[in-house]
């Protein structure tokens, strides 16, 4: 299944910010070479992006979503997507 997935990010603690910032890109790296985030884009203006993810359900998506470091000060909309009839 394919879910779009837009995240915001509430402000980070200012004594952790460095090191969470390089764990998120470090783990965000991991979920798009295993194929969990299909595409993603940064929200200019905002600490924000849009992606799609990949998942086998509901369940296995928000576990990656839940295992990212910045999960904690994380506002998730997570949209599941169905084929288009123009795509078939």
């Amino acid at each position: 299944m394919e879910f779009l997935v837009e995240i915001e990010i509430a402000p980070l603690p200012a004594e952790r910010r460095d090191e969470l910032l390089a764990a998120e890109a470090a783990h965000g790296r991991h979920l798009v070479a295993d194929g969990t985030i299909v595409r993603i884009w940064r929200i200019p203006g905002r600490t924000a992006n849009a992606g799609i993810w990949a998942a086998a359900d509901p369940t296995e998506l928000h576990a990656a979503i839940a295992s990212l470091p910045l999960y904690p000060w994380m506002d998730v909309r997570v949209t599941s997507l169905a084929a288009h009839p123009l795509e078939t």
